[in-house]
């Protein structure tokens, strides 16, 4: 496709957010579903799913768009600006992951129940806080004795911080099998998985996965050894550019709602927003939105040109660094700037600051992502 034909597109795609996001009023579903499971509604999956949001990275021979992370980035903007409560980006995660596999009718089956959606995937890879390697990975699939012809594994260990977990139909987990990192689709009705659900700190659910003795057909194997690492890999830097996108879209949104109150709150029988110190404190906050904005667009372009790499593993560190400073400076002056309502429940700034906390967090906080591109590029080749 031509840069035309791709921008018209983009262009589509966002009309068609804005426009299911103002009939749907996602920001009053949030503060109804807060803290409760699975934290989001099954109807509305299915309402996107119906408007191909699902599919977007789903290859088209499997029912999908076929597009890529640019055009989930857009999806995923505009969803967090109102603070949609489905998980989209954690079903993004683990598509991206499926889809990465090698070809197979488990890999096509999945794929075209999730952009149907039919099924709501999640990614299951992380065991320890802050750490971001595909790699280390504990929880075992050991094969079984075949004694009716069909070979079997069975998983023992734990994965951490499953975002998405709650309501989802099955994982995409990444194992160790004799020696060699791999990926299995393991449902998640399953008999001996137990999920441990935890409160985010916006309400949503997270939860540590525990496999005592899961058995799973081998033909559950989606990737094996350096496929199951750089499909993991690449899903996970897919994530955070979809979670700059989320951050950067929520925090634009809020900079919006602070600069409206600005010119709507009078004191001494003036509009605040008259007032120069908070005029130089708003411009500040617009210039940190456009750095974080520009960030994530060259970081895109990086993804969209490279498969996989360090460049594209560091354009999306980068990115997600820059996108959560953006998020901390103007949901920090939201708060100041609304004042004391700014603290209440009832003001919707207090929704939007637990949202960025949590997608802050989430794959790694902004130091964390600052040390990972010192490491992925060297001093010489970030200055070109």
């Amino acid at each position: 496709m031509n840069d035309g034909g791709a921008a018209d597109q983009r262009r589509m795609l966002a009309d068609s957010v804005e426009d299911y996001c103002r009939r749907s009023d996602p920001l009053r579903r949030a503060r109804a579903l807060r803290d409760t499971d699975p934290g989001f509604d099954r109807a509305a999956w299915q309402a996107m799913a119906d408007l191909g949001w699902t599919g977007l990275v789903v290859p088209e021979a499997c029912g999908g768009l076929g597009l890529s992370v640019a055009e989930h980035a857009i999806l995923a903007r505009g969803t967090a600006a109102v603070l949609m409560p489905e998980p989209l980006t954690a079903a993004m995660i683990a598509t991206r992951a499926i889809a990465g596999c090698g070809q197979g009718a488990l890999k096509a089956s999945l794929l075209s129940s999730i952009a149907s959606g039919e099924i709501i995937p999640a990614l299951a890879w992380q065991e320890d806080v802050g750490d971001l390697d595909p790699m280390n990975v504990a929880l075992t699939a050991s094969p079984q004795p075949a004694s009716d012809g069909a070979a079997r594994v069975l998983l023992q260990g734990a994965k951490r911080f499953v975002v998405g977990a709650a309501g989802a139909d099955g994982y995409v987990v990444s194992v160790r099998e004799c020696a060699q990192a791999a990926l299995y689709w393991v449902p998640a009705a399953k008999a001996g998985i137990r999920c441990v659900a935890n409160r985010l700190a916006d309400g949503r659910p997270v939860a540590d996965l525990y496999f005592d003795g899961v058995e799973l057909p081998a033909d559950n194997r989606l990737a094996l050894g350096d496929d199951a690492v750089r499909t993991v890999a690449a899903a996970v830097d897919d994530g955070n550019l979809a979670l700059a996108a989320e951050l950067l879209g929520l925090s634009g949104r809020l900079l919006d709602v602070t600069l409206d109150y600005l010119r709507t709150r009078t004191q001494f029988g003036r509009p605040i927003g008259a007032f120069q110190a908070l005029q130089h404190r708003a411009v500040d906050l617009y210039i940190h939105q456009r750095i974080g904005d520009a960030t994530l667009d060259h970081a895109l372009r990086t993804a969209t040109a490279l498969d996989d790499g360090p460049l594209r593993s560091a354009a999306a560190s980068r990115a997600k660094a820059r996108a959560c400073e953006t998020a901390r400076r103007v949901t920090r002056e939201a708060v100041q700037m609304h004042g004391a309502i700014g603290f209440t429940d009832d003001c919707d700034v207090g929704l939007y600051v637990k949202r960025a906390l949590v997608l802050s967090a989430w794959l790694g906080n902004a130091r964390l992502h600052r040390s990972r591109y010192a490491a992925l590029v060297p001093l010489d080749a970030a200055a070109d």
